[in-house]
């Protein structure tokens, strides 16, 4: 009997810590706009004739009237550059590390055969000013997570624009919920020891504890952006049913995909498809 007791006692322990570990932000204002919009995955692009984030993309956007997501890394001069590779291998053909251009260098550079350049972040903002939101992801590198971060929201600050924030990396996360707590932040995860191609300069300990969503209790987040495909997880699902935290899909694919996601109450960041119609 006693063994019974002590066996129950560390599962309730250890179910606490764990539901400490998952906290999660509930309630934030700005939801009642943010969830009025479906997500174009790195603009509304439509390969070969549109690149990913292209000015034409986020254009097209704002044209269907699509909120988007996009991706900002910093460069070696400050500015903020939209772009989702570090390397400019895939989408321009040059192996080169765009944390090491400045913007001036940055323009000889075209996306995927078309004569788009790659905007910088100020750009991006200007169009979407009193227009639909963005969701800004921060694409931290070589340990530049906080200045990232401080340069990404200096320059949102200037413009009228809604948005929110999401990363991969909890300690981007961790510098808005200590500098700027209002802003809506969300956690970027997938199951990453399914995807051995990302996250494979991480330990396995590491990406289980970021799969699983443990770093919570430091960052606090308002919303969980998940893999669609890994959304079958007990931490997003224990984040939702404790927390009530809001959920968000990527990338959704199809109008079959949009329609479970947003059924279950999530918003959807998509691509390849034109989701235009009713929400669900």
């Amino acid at each position: 009997m006693l063994w019974t007791v002590l066996i129950l006692l560390i599962l309730i322990i250890l179910g606490e810590l764990y539901t400490l570990a998952l906290r999660c932000r509930r309630g934030h204002p700005h939801w009642k706009f943010l969830r009025l919009w479906r997500y174009a995955h790195r603009g509304y692009h439509d390969k070969p004739a549109i690149p990913e984030n292209s000015m034409a993309a986020f254009r097209r956007a704002v044209e269907h009237r699509f909120g988007a997501e996009l991706d900002v890394h910093l460069m070696k001069d400050g500015k903020l550059a939209v772009i989702h590779d570090s390397s400019l291998k895939r989408t321009a053909g040059v192996d080169v590390a765009v944390e090491d251009l400045t913007a001036e260098e940055l323009k000889q550079y075209r996306l995927e055969g078309t004569d788009e350049q790659i905007p910088l972040l100020e750009q991006v903002l200007e169009l979407f000013e009193d227009q639909t939101p963005l969701v800004v992801e921060l694409k931290s590198e070589r340990g530049n997570y906080n200045e990232l971060a401080a340069a990404t929201v200096a320059m949102l600050d200037k413009y009228r624009v809604r948005y929110c924030i999401e990363s991969f990396d909890p300690r981007c996360l961790v510098w808005l919920r200590k500098n700027r707590p209002e802003i809506v932040r969300g956690q970027l995860s997938e199951q990453f020891l399914r995807h051995k191609e990302d996250g494979s300069g991480l330990s396995r300990a590491v990406r289980f504890i970021l799969g699983n969503l443990l770093m919570n209790f430091k960052t606090v987040p308002d919303f969980i952006a998940y893999r669609f495909s890994d959304r079958d997880c007990l931490s997003l699902r224990w984040c939702r049913k404790f927390y009530k935290v809001q959920e968000v899909n990527w990338t959704i694919r199809s109008r079959e995909e949009m329609t479970v996601a947003e059924k279950a109450g999530n918003l959807v960041i998509f691509e390849k498809f034109d989701p235009r119609g009713e929400k669900q």
